[in-house]
């Protein structure tokens, strides 16, 4: 069967080691979560800042605040997958291009 499943909370709340968000104010304007394998490795998943807050080094803190984070919880590695437009800011956080593999699983 084609198609995308809803993610359960619950299933999200296990998977995720936490989230890091950023305010102004009481206004959400930056967030990222960091997901885990239940063991050592973690990922930086949806790393977003809104439109009128980026250039500030929100999604820099953001990301420096998802490395403690994936630290403190006990984490060997940290993975994030970008698009190519993306590379400069994670080397700028510290991350270094490694070989991957994709495989799509539907067409869409």
């Amino acid at each position: 069967m084609a198609g995308h499943a809803l993610m359960d909370p619950e299933v999200l709340r296990r998977c995720s080691a936490g989230w890091v968000c950023a305010y102004d104010g009481g206004k959400l304007v930056g967030f990222v979560n960091v997901a885990w394998d239940g063991a050592t490795h973690f990922f930086l998943l949806d790393t977003t800042v809104a439109p009128s807050h980026r250039r500030r080094g929100i999604g820099a803190a953001l990301v420096a605040a998802a490395v403690e984070l994936s630290k403190q919880r006990g984490g060997d590695w940290l993975h994030v997958d970008y698009e190519e437009e993306l590379t400069s800011f994670y080397e700028d956080c510290g991350f270094r291009p490694t070989p991957a593999g994709l495989y799509q699983l539907y067409d869409d």
